[in-house]
């Protein structure tokens, strides 16, 4: 096994949004090697069953094994709503999601106890942010909406275009 991989950090999502996840690993951790997969030849995550979610999770976190990782992040939030707990019971290497550190920085940015949630269908309908947020503040008032139209934009890099806003 390659040592310089051996050393990586591993991340996955279904497509190519957990670059941003990648993008803050390097920033701060400037000195660690990332191998990033983005599951583009099956992306959406959002709209399949939990039972299909689990199984394409646990062929990433496979692949990410091949390539010698030492942690993975599961950069999905689709994946890390209904398949990370599945995952870290499975394999012996350490995980991370993304709900947990999402809805710190959602409880950081609040000035109001009141929280907007959306996500794809799958991440909206674990309620695994609801769960989350509530367990770090029981008093947030939680507004969670499925927006499968947005996600599919912001994943293309639509993100400031009038037709977006609009959706």
């Amino acid at each position: 096994m390659n040592e310089h991989r051996a050393k990586s950090i591993g991340v996955f999502d279904s497509g190519i949004g957990g670059l941003t996840v990648a993008g803050e690993i390097f920033r701060l951790l400037p000195h660690e090697n990332v191998v990033y997969f983005g599951d583009t030849g099956r992306y959406p995550y959002g709209p399949r069953s939990p039972e299909i979610v689990r199984r394409f999770a646990r062929q990433d976190v496979n692949f990410l094994l091949e390539q010698g990782v030492k942690f993975i992040v599961v950069a999905c939030n689709t994946a890390s709503s209904l398949a990370l707990d599945y995952i870290k019971r499975i394999y012996n290497i350490p995980m991370l999601g993304v709900i947990e550190p999402g809805s710190r920085g959602a409880i950081e940015k609040t000035r109001t106890n009141r929280i907007g949630v959306i996500g794809t269908q799958g991440t909206i309908s674990s309620r695994a942010y609801d769960k989350s947020l509530k367990s770090l503040n029981g008093s947030l008032k939680i507004y969670s909406r499925a927006c499968p139209l947005f996600v599919a934009l912001a994943e293309e890099g639509y993100v400031d275009r009038p037709a977006t806003k609009l959706i």
